[in-house]
């Protein structure tokens, strides 16, 4: 429905993700269903279990943080990556953020403790 005036709703043109592994979250989760690892109803009861943890922000800033831990949860009961193996990878890229110069981009490969 559009508006009298051709304006755009408040706030519409403000971000919708406030930082970009957000997106990438959300977008490996859409092509995840896409692929068929999961159902949207697996999906949001696993959402679901993580927003009702204790704990959670009554103002939501930490939505995509339960995100994140619902794929992961998810990942883990299909057999696609474990917890220890999510983690590892993620201090991996962490590992190769602090090892690449500013300015270049984030490689895997910079990880330090790669093939060791």
């Amino acid at each position: 429905m559009s508006r009298p005036d051709g304006a755009l709703p408040a706030g519409f043109d403000e971000p919708v993700f406030a930082e970009p592994w957000q997106a990438e979250a959300f977008a490996m989760t859409v092509a995840l269903h896409d692929k068929g690892l999961f159902s949207w109803s697996e999906w949001a009861e696993a959402l679901s279990v993580e927003v009702k943890k204790p704990g959670a922000a009554s103002d939501g800033h930490d939505y995509y943080e339960h995100w994140l831990a619902a794929l992961e949860t998810l990942l883990s009961q299909k057999g696609v990556a474990g917890k220890n193996d999510v983690d590892a990878l993620a201090a991996a890229w962490e590992r190769a953020a602090h090892a690449t110069p500013h300015g270049k981009p984030i490689l895997l490969e910079n990880d330090p403790a790669a093939g060791t």
